[in-house]
């Protein structure tokens, strides 16, 4: 008997349940006139989320696709469309690429670009599977419109209050809540008044996160300046890059203060001269408003921004301003790179070798790589910008034809780069000083405070990661096989590698010199502060401490600048958020504490950091008409990527550092991919390692994947974490493997979950700790 084939619409459907077991598109019929909850017709596109029978329950699901098929298989129909369209088909085949790409699952990356907080939601109540509305709606405001009429209409005497309405309103249109602020209730003569054909009431849309700050920078829109001949150069090289088709990217090498920003402005005008639109991202959510300033301030109301720290409903509000239209600029963290921007045009990523672009959840992306994705199939360009470019972007220059770089060797004020002075500690140790501050960063101290100027000193360090070092001549263990710094346990008095997870016994002298001062190393920023304090004395000078103790709730990374700025003589005091992005002409000394405690993190890419810090720390003094200086502490003055940052010759630190790597195998040679486990039974943990150690070798096996090499499971850095012990198994595999890494993709995704243990795969993990 012949199959009797149907021709339907069907809409390929992702489930919004966040498991590898369901990570794949299911078909439905798309019905006839499909309606959303309350029985309205609703009209069904891609991004819309819809109401689906999955099984025994009714699911939440995010449509991917929609096509015409002819089949002879019974396909269930959609049972409500319960949003407006959040994504188009690009965002649909982004979303894909990413959980293919980095082995995560495919709701937890379409998710990314959906409104915060405007998805409903499935929840079992009283044993029923039950709709949950969206936390975050549109919210209206009702506003007072004055009409034509009330040019003849005079109030009766005694109506003070209808008086003093007209007046205002013959100002513009009033918010009914700015009217009752300023003259009580007002309800009954707003009623009386419209009543009477003299006013209208209205709703309107409120954005909250808008309000009058985008009014005050759009009455003030500033030209754009004379371009410098490097701002000229880049900007130029942006140009061209717009006028070929399929993708380019751009990355502008510029030193501290060369106007980069400027160069975005320019090339953003460019944009939505054309039509088109913009993505800006920033590095930390602490530099939004210093950046948002400087974007509303040329481009008005709009822009928009889009971080972690602003609520649900200004997120969602400013996402909906976008999708609008209304916004065509785009200004945030990592994830407004998923704004419904339509038409983009350029994306741009500021300080782009910030590890902050990395996320450390599913799905564990790369801005950079996914911007560039966006980038190709938008027909767009993309502008990575960084004083310190990374390693990676600087090699896809020299691989890649569609890459290009662009140098900005000077700052935009013509002044000079200020010198860097290296300090060993290990000779102020064994002459006798015992401060954490050396004899000439004292000094410096001094002399900058009593000339009322301005000092940042920079805490260097990630206080989890425990190193020995020698304080007399700064000798720090080594994994022999993989050139990174072993990390002490106290538990068992152990130095381990956690990248091959050889262990050896703590020694109790310095193996190098004999010396009994091989002790753990590290000082947190409140022991600094009070030493601090106890240098300076009698000495009338602020201290703001800037950490992750003291910029906590929203607004204090501002209010502690605004400290900083407002005071004369002062110190500001931070670890690396102050590194970065921080302008203040009286800045005349910078001081690294210590150097060591980022350079000798067991981390393949510690030198690289340090390097890029030091030079980035050095960029916050003498940007004005004071001179500045920089002063670096470290037990490793040798070092190369010490010596190299001192000079400003990243040329010397690229020959060493990548005649390293590719000896040790790390990237850009390779790539990573780094298996985590956790759970708080280290039994099972290790149990579950030891199976995935041999799978994921049997498995390339089969496919014949020889270049391959998988290490054995280890411990973490931070081995357990709040009663939860954690390993990972390290994978190198070739370059060659650069679009997809099938083999691990159907490894992982056709594995069943074990019970209490977790497991997450990171792909290209920027770091390994």
């Amino acid at each position: 008997m012949q199959a009797i084939l149907a021709s339907m619409k069907c809409a390929q459907v992702i489930l919004d349940i966040q498991t590898q077991a369901l990570d794949q598109a299911f078909s439905y019929r798309v019905p006839d006139g499909p309606t959303d909850p309350a029985g309205t017709p609703a009209k069904l596109e891609v991004g819309c989320s819809v109401l689906v029978p999955f099984g025994h329950r009714d699911a939440i699901g995010f449509v991917v696709c929609l096509e015409d098929v002819e089949t002879e298989r019974y396909l269930k129909p959609i049972k409500q469309v319960v949003s407006p369209s959040f994504f188009n088909q690009l965002g649909a085949d982004c979303a894909q690429f990413m959980a293919e790409r980095y082995i995560a699952p495919f709701s937890s990356c379409v998710r990314l670009f959906t409104p915060p907080g405007g998805v409903p939601k499935m929840k079992m109540i009283d044993g029923r599977w039950q709709i949950l509305s969206a936390k975050s709606h549109e919210v209206d405001d009702r506003w007072v419109v004055r009409l034509p009429a009330a040019d003849s209409f005079t109030p009766r005497k005694g109506a003070t209050k209808q008086i003093a309405v007209l007046s205002a309103l013959e100002q513009g249109d009033l918010k009914v809540a700015d009217l009752v602020a300023e003259y009580g209730s007002v309800a009954q003569t707003l009623k009386s008044l419209e009543a009477k054909g003299v006013v209208r009431i209205e709703e309107r849309r409120r954005f909250r996160g808008a309000d009058q700050e985008s009014t005050v920078f759009a009455s003030r829109v500033k030209p754009a300046p004379v371009l410098t001949e490097g701002q000229r150069e880049a900007l130029a090289a942006i140009r061209e890059s717009r006028r070929v088709a399929g993708g380019q990217a751009v990355v502008v090498d510029g030193v501290t203060g060369s106007g980069k920003t400027e160069v975005y402005l320019q090339a953003i005008a460019d944009e939505l001269a054309d039509g088109r639109g913009a993505i800006v991202l920033v590095p930390e959510i602490s530099l939004t408003p210093q950046t948002l300033a400087r974007f509303r301030g040329r481009f008005g109301d709009t822009v928009a921004v889009l971080h972690s720290r602003m609520t649900p409903g200004e997120r969602f509000d400013q996402w909906e301003l976008i999708r609008s239209g209304l916004a065509r600029v785009v200004v945030g963290a990592r994830s407004a790179l998923f704004a419904p921007l339509p038409n983009i045009g350029l994306i741009v990523i500021d300080e782009e070798h910030e590890g902050s672009y990395k996320q450390d959840q599913a799905p564990r992306y790369v801005t950079r790589d996914v911007a560039w994705w966006m980038a190709q199939h938008s027909n767009a360009t993309l502008v990575l910008g960084s004083a310190t470019p990374s390693i990676e972007s600087l090699h896809y220059c020299q691989t890649d034809e569609r890459w290009r770089k662009v140098e900005m060797p000077k700052r935009a004020n013509g002044k000079p780069l200020p010198p860097i002075s290296v300090v060993n500690m290990g000779s102020e140790f064994g002459g006798g000083n015992r401060s954490m501050f050396s004899k000439k960063l004292t000094r410096a101290l001094f002399e900058e405070l009593d000339a009322g100027h301005k000092v940042v000193l920079l805490l260097n360090q990630r206080g989890f990661a425990q190193f020995l070092l020698c304080r007399d001549c700064g000798f720090v263990p080594i994994c022999d096989l993989c050139s990174t710094s072993l990390t002490y346990h106290e538990r068992g008095n152990r130095i381990v590698c956690h990248h091959c997870g050889h262990e050896w016994t703590a020694p109790s002298t310095c193996p190098a010199c004999g010396s009994p001062y091989l002790k753990k190393f590290g000082a947190g920023t409140q022991r600094v502060e009070d030493e601090l304090r106890a240098l300076l004395g009698e000495r009338e000078v602020a201290i703001v401490r800037m950490d992750a103790d003291t910029a906590v709730k929203k607004g204090d990374h501002q209010r502690l600048l605004e400290e900083f700025a407002q005071a004369g003589a002062a110190v500001l005091l931070g670890t690396q958020m102050i590194a970065k992005g921080l302008d203040f002409d009286e800045v005349t000394l910078v001081g690294v504490i210590n150097a060591d405690t980022m350079l000798k993190l067991p981390d393949f890419r510690a030198s690289e950091r340090t390097f890029d810090l030091l030079s980035q720390v050095a960029g916050r003094c003498g940007r004005a008409d004071l001179p500045g200086r920089v002063i670096v502490q470290t037990y490793s003055p040798d070092d190369v990527a010490i010596r190299a940052a001192a000079t400003y010759d990243r040329e010397r630190f690229l020959a060493h550092e990548l005649r390293l790597r590719k000896g040790l195998g790390y990237p850009p040679y390779v790539r990573l991919v780094n298996v985590l486990a956790w759970g708080r039974d280290e039994s099972k943990v290790q149990a579950l390692g030891h199976e995935l150690f041999a799978g994921l070798n049997n498995a390339l096996a089969k496919a014949g994947e020889e270049a391959w090499t998988v290490f054995p499971p280890t411990p973490c850095v931070l081995g357990r974490l709040k009663g939860v012990w954690r390993y990972h198994i390290l994978i190198k595999a070739p370059v060659s493997a650069n679009a997809q890494l099938d083999v691990l993709l159907g490894f992982f995704r056709n594995r069943k979950p074990t019970p209490e243990v977790n497991l997450a795969v990171d792909v290209d993990p920027v770091s390994l700790l």
